[in-house]
Formats: structure tokens, C-alpha cells, sequence
């Protein structure tokens, strides 16, 4: 399985001219795609790998600055669940698409939505089973994905 995952100021994914999925203030929007040897136990640990990255620090959420004089603070690398940050969980064949032959991106390594959409699915589960408030994008759809990705930070976790 593989994922895309934006450190963001807010997300969603709007479906048909409605908003489907949505989080506010900091957190993560996560692409995840799936092949066809995938299992939920991937899907688990995939989860876990994410929700654990560390990408966030206090200044990125806007603690205070040290008063003057005081030793300079030094960043402290945090993840979204050391911070109880919600995660925008959208599925996305496309990361499977291959382009070494050619202009035009063939998707046979992409898992068919039978077996996709349960792993996708498995993935935000686990999310949720630590904790984390998640909101989706409607599987299948031809979603429009809004973000602001904050740093920029975004970052490829891919598991075998």
C-alpha cells in the first residue's frame, strides 16, 4: 500500500457540489492507494506509520515564542497522534499509475475497487481505533480534494 500524506490547515473533498469529507485546523490529508497483494494487516500498519510520522512541531501549531532572553525552544517533532489531529482519509488509484513506457500512465498495479475499497477502508478503521477523528472521501467518485498543506510537508510512506 502506499500513501500521500499532506501535512494541511484544513481539507475536504467535495463530491457533486457537496462536501463529503471535511477537517479543520491542523492535521493530515492522506491519499492512500492500494495493489492487488495487499491485506488489512497492511492496511493496519500502513495507518499506524502515518498517524505516528513525525511532521508537526509547536511552531507549526502556533505555541507561544520564548521570552526574551530565554534559550531559543527547539522544535519539537510531534505527530498527529501525539496532538489528537484529525486526518482526511481520501482512496486513490492513481498513485499505482506506472509512466516508464510512454506519455500515457497505465493502472494494472492498482487493486480493483473489490479489494481496494475494503483496504481503504480497513486504513481509516485503524485510524479510528486510535483515536483519531477521521472524515472521507466517497470511494469510487470523482472527488475535488481542497487543501492548504501547510510547510509545504508531504511526505510518500509506502509498505510491502
Amino acid at each position: 500500500m502506499r500513501a500521500v500524506v499532506q501535512r494541511v490547515d484544513g481539507a475536504r473533498v467535495v463530491v457533486d457540489g457537496a462536501v463529503v469529507g471535511e477537517i479543520s485546523g491542523p492535521g493530515l490529508c492522506v491519499l492512500v492507494g492500494a495493489t492487488h497483494s495487499d491485506t488489512t494487516a497492511l492496511a493496519g500498519r500502513l495507518a499506524d506509520k502515518v498517524y505516528d510520522l513525525r511532521i508537526f512541531d509547536d511552531a507549526a501549531l502556533g505555541a507561544s515564542v520564548p521570552a526574551q532572553g530565554a534559550p531559543p525552544a527547539r522544535p519539537r517533532e510531534l505527530s498527529a497522534s501525539d496532538l489528537g489531529l484529525p486526518v482526511l482519509v481520501v482512496s486513490q488509484f492513481t498513485l499505482y499509475g506506472q509512466t516508464h513506457k510512454g506519455r500515457r500512465p497505465t493502472w494494472d498495479r492498482a487493486a480493483p475497487g473489490a479489494i481496494a475499497e475494503p483496504l481503504v477502508a480497513a486504513f481509516a478503521a485503524r485510524l479510528r481505533e486510535r483515536g483519531a477523528t477521521v472524515a472521507e472521501g466517497r470511494f469510487g467518485a470523482s472527488m475535488r480534494v481542497e487543501l492548504v498543506n501547510d510547510g509545504p510537508v508531504t511526505v510518500i510512506v509506502e509498505l510491502d
